[in-house]
């Protein structure tokens, strides 16, 4: 049987050029979302059209929200402001997005309707306990299989309470679910976070003109009740998405290559952050602020690597990015350190342990335990099949990694690439690589 989304990265010399990253998978999410519960009509530019992202769309119309797409990339929403939304007729599918259905649950907590979230295969093993047991203080009444997990029914409540809630691990997910389920809530809605996330909601809820205060000692305080107005939206390149052409050129010599308009959320860099520390040539330029968020011109120079010990406490700064920073560390000097990795174990899959098991079949030493990953740096021999288990930054990561290893590494497949990056093999194939799909 021919397996379409196969795909084979070959061994390839230094990359060249400049590309862009599409637009970024949480930004787009939230403008959607915040837009829908906006009066007026917000336009999106930049947004991200993939497979997560149209569910969110799909399923912001079935809460009675007119959704138009206008271009590549650009996006009507009419939105039905606070507490407008209507009950589904249907079950909504999220798909594969854990984010999507996480602050959908939020925004759905406090309107006095009934729905019901479902998801693929990987979606659908994911915890969403997570955020309904926070959510369930506002009166919201949750009804699912073992630990929340989806299919997953939430009763919302049209008498909200306001809730003063402390995360028990950092999450933006969590505190963003909250924060919306704030919204259409009276009073003042607190989060408390242990360790700082990325503050996405945040930004966008003062772009649409709530009351947002950040203060010290990790506190988040929303008023709730505002009008949201419509405002216009430019999404900026995904940083997640980016990190993968960049960490292309760290261990490819002579390579340069340069990403632009990526969004440099002081809260998602933190991958910036450790590839200058393992010695890449990564410049920032052009730095700019589009809808809130700051924006830049990434380019990585190729040097070579040294391995490093990456802290826990930068890890929601770079959650997304361990599976390629892992790649990355096959290919430098030492043995690279990374601790506090117990989130990725719930993600699209048990990320920590497919990191651990592509990398030794690829002949990488490796050592992992419940929440840490030890990696031995050298030559990835590749020359084998690794199996993405229908999760996307595990796909990309070992075709970077096939791009530096002494023979071609085959993915299974490819096709949940799709959920954040559309394009990708040709985007890389453009700036010299060399993947057959």
């Amino acid at each position: 049987m021919t397996r379409t989304g196969v795909a084979v990265s070959h061994p390839c010399g230094a990359l060249e050029g400049t590309t862009q990253a599409p637009g970024d998978k949480s930004v787009s999410h939230r403008a959607l979302m915040l837009a829908g519960v906006a009066v007026g009509e917000t336009r999106i530019e930049g947004l991200l059209e993939g497979e997560d992202v149209l569910a969110t769309a799909a399923a912001l119309r079935a809460l009675g929200v007119e959704v138009e797409r206008t271009g590549a990339g650009r996006w009507c929403v009419h939105g039905r402001g606070v507490g407008g939304l209507a009950e589904p007729e249907d079950v909504l599918d999220m798909g594969n997005s854990g984010t999507a259905a996480r602050l959908l649950l939020g925004l759905l907590a406090t309107h006095p309707l009934t729905a019901t979230l479902t998801g693929d295969a990987s979606l659908r093993s994911r915890p969403m306990r997570r955020v309904s047991e926070p959510l369930s203080r506002f009166g919201a009444a949750f009804h699912g299989r073992a630990d929340g997990r989806l299919p997953l029914t939430v009763v919302g409540t049209g008498s909200a309470v306001p809730v003063r809630y402390e995360l028990p691990v950092a999450s933006a997910q969590v505190k963003s679910a909250v924060l919306l389920a704030g919204l259409n809530t009276p009073g003042e809605t607190v989060v408390v976070e242990p360790s700082p996330t990325r503050d996405h909601t945040e930004r966008m809820l003062r772009h649409f003109g709530a009351c947002v205060q950040q203060e010290d000692g990790g506190l988040v305080r929303l008023t709730g009740e505002p009008e949201l107005v419509a405002r216009a939206i430019s999404v900026p390149g995904d940083v997640s998405s980016a990190a993968f052409p960049l960490a292309a050129a760290a261990i490819l010599e002579g390579s340069r290559v340069t990403v632009s308009g990526v969004g440099l959320n002081p809260g998602r860099i933190g991958f910036i952050e450790t590839l200058r520390e393992m010695g890449a040539g990564l410049v920032i330029a052009n730095e700019r602020a589009e809808g809130g968020e700051p924006v830049g011109d990434l380019t990585v120079t190729w040097s070579p690597l040294t391995a490093v010990d990456v802290p826990p406490e930068r890890v929601p700064s770079m959650i997304d990015e361990f599976p390629v920073l892992a790649a990355v560390a096959a290919f430098a000097e030492g043995t690279t350190r990374m601790s506090g990795l117990a989130e990725l174990r719930v993600k699209e899959s048990d990320r920590l342990g497919a990191m651990a098991a592509g990398l030794a079949a690829c002949g990488v030493k490796v050592r992992e335990s419940a929440d840490t990953l030890e990696v031995e740096g050298g030559q990835p021999k590749g020359g084998v099949e690794i199996a993405s288990r229908l999760d996307h930054r595990i796909a990309m990561a070992f075709m970077v990694l096939g791009m530096g290893a002494r023979d071609a590494v085959r993915i299974d497949d490819i096709a949940p690439v799709a959920t954040s990056f559309p394009g990708f093999v040709e985007s890389m194939n453009g700036l010299g690589a060399a993947i057959e799909a």
